[in-house]
C-alpha cells in the first residue's frame, strides 16, 4: 500500500469541546499518521492527514464520532490540496495548529 492524504472539514459542535486535542490523541493512538488539526473561523475543524489508507480510514471513522462532548453533524472530504495552499505536514508528527 502507498501513503494517501485526506483533507477533512468537520462541522457541528466541534470547537470548545476538546476536539483538536482528541483528534491528536486519536492519531497518536492509531499510529503512523502525519498531519495536523486546526479550528476554523466558521466554527468547524479541519484535519489534514497522511498515512496508509487503512490507517486513515480508522481516523476518519473516529472523526465521525468525535469526543463525548462534541456533536459531529458533518464530515466533508475537501478537494485534493495544492502545494502551498495549506500548512505543510511534518513527517512523523500530528500537530495542533
Amino acid at each position: 500500500m502507498s501513503e494517501k492524504s485526506v483533507y477533512l472539514k468537520i462541522s457541528g459542535r466541534v470547537q470548545g469541546v476538546g476536539f483538536r486535542w482528541w483528534t491528536r490523541r486519536q492519531a497518536l493512538n492509531i499510529g503512523n499518521i502525519s498531519g495536523w488539526v486546526r479550528n476554523c473561523e466558521d466554527g468547524s475543524v479541519e484535519v489534514f492527514a497522511c498515512a496508509e489508507e487503512d490507517v486513515l480510514d480508522k481516523l476518519i471513522l473516529a472523526c465521525h464520532k468525535g469526543p463525548l462532548t462534541a456533536r459531529v453533524d458533518r464530515v466533508q472530504f475537501m478537494p485534493p490540496v495544492i502545494k502551498g495552499f495549506l500548512p505543510e505536514i511534518t513527517l512523523g508528527k500530528f500537530e495542533i495548529i
